[in-house]
């Protein structure tokens, strides 16, 4: 990701945080990890880190386009497609070698299609982590067109809609989750607040907020303390907050950690920059997207082959696992298929110059 000559990489590690916080709290609550109560309440809800996803996607959108008067539809299309569908596609044939008794067309139709998550009691169907893809997909629908008729002519009243309706939808997520019509986890209720599209639109629009203001306001200096500080503040706010997190409520602290983490100039930009950790956020959506079935197979062959059942010796063996198997995923399908795309574009625009 690039700021005019400026690499902004060290945003990039905060993905494979974000991811792994996802893994962990996806994973047997047998856990050492959920054994000491603090740090249980915050991977418990450590799901939230989609949210952070969504938020950075609209964030990096903008710092990705700013520059273009117009984006064509077509080419940004197939750019996202290429980017995000053939790992999309890669995690579904995974889960289908330990889960092969849960295919089903209508099911399986619907995860192509990416809009298993219009659909209360199907958003989590087949490979479960791919309905944040299917809300993706409604952001990069859209995205063309808000750049275009918005952004690109600074219209400033997406400022004021934006804010609108990420209020709006917190006030109806907080609402809704503690009234009658709210029937618990695992039912149609549950699918409808946390995994619907619509809910999620205020947090890439508060994304592609923090991309405006990131590319007109850019100040590098040293944030390490500002990072710091919201880092804390965050923890805590999951461990005392009682509130519900899911559809964008962490904006007020996700958007300014953002900023900071990119125009950061300090030893955390150091850090998060060295090129290991660097790779390790090139990866982190192949760990998101195959990271359940590569546990259905991982606990399969454990237990079958060495009868290993214990949570902890799982644990470490599973990320080990998991991150060798995503940077192979992300050298040999995501990156070609992204680098194939590039040439195919430069071919396209220059033979209509």
């Amino acid at each position: 990701m690039y700021f005019w000559a400026v690499k902004i990489g060290q945003i990039t590690f905060t993905r494979f945080v974000a991811a792994m916080a996802i893994v962990i709290s996806h994973f047997n609550k047998d856990l050492f990890l959920y054994k000491i109560e603090c740090i249980a309440d915050v991977f418990l809800r450590a799901n939230v880190g989609v949210s952070y996803f969504f938020i950075l996607s609209g964030f990096i959108m903008i710092v990705a386009y700013h520059r273009k008067e117009k984006i064509r539809y077509l080419d940004f299309y197939r750019n996202r497609v290429a980017r995000i569908y053939p790992l999309y596609g890669v995690g579904l044939l995974l889960y289908f070698l330990t889960r092969y008794s849960d295919f089903s067309f209508y099911k399986t139709l619907l995860y192509l299609l990416g809009i298993q998550s219009w659909i209360p009691g199907k958003a989590l169907i087949l490979n479960f982590p791919g309905w944040s893809i299917s809300v993706e997909f409604l952001f990069y629908l859209i995205f063309p067109w808000l750049y275009n008729y918005l952004y690109s002519k600074g219209n400033k009243s997406i400022w004021v809609i934006a804010i609108l309706i990420w209020i709006g939808t917190q006030v109806f997520s907080n609402l809704y989750i503690n009234s009658v019509s709210y029937k618990g986890p695992h039912t149609d209720s549950h699918e409808f607040l946390h995994y619907f599209p619509l809910w999620h639109i205020n947090e890439f629009l508060m994304g592609n907020l923090a991309g405006i203001f990131f590319v007109k306001n850019r100040k590098e200096k040293n944030y390490d303390l500002a990072v710091v500080l919201l880092f804390v503040v965050i923890i805590l706010s999951l461990i005392f907050i009682p509130l519900n997190f899911h559809n964008g409520l962490m904006a007020v602290f996700f958007v300014p950690a953002i900023y900071f983490i990119s125009c950061n100039n300090g030893f955390i930009t150091r850090l998060f920059s060295i090129k290991f950790f660097e790779f390790l956020g090139e990866i982190s959506y192949a760990i998101y997207i195959v990271h359940i079935p590569v546990l259905y197979i991982l606990r399969s062959v454990l237990w079958d082959c060495f009868r290993i059942s214990h949570s902890n010796t799982v644990f470490w063996i599973y990320i080990l696992v998991l991150t060798v198997v995503s940077a192979v995923f992300y050298q040999f399908v995501e990156k070609p298929m992204r680098d194939y795309l590039r040439k195919f574009n430069f071919r396209s625009n220059k033979k209509y110059c």
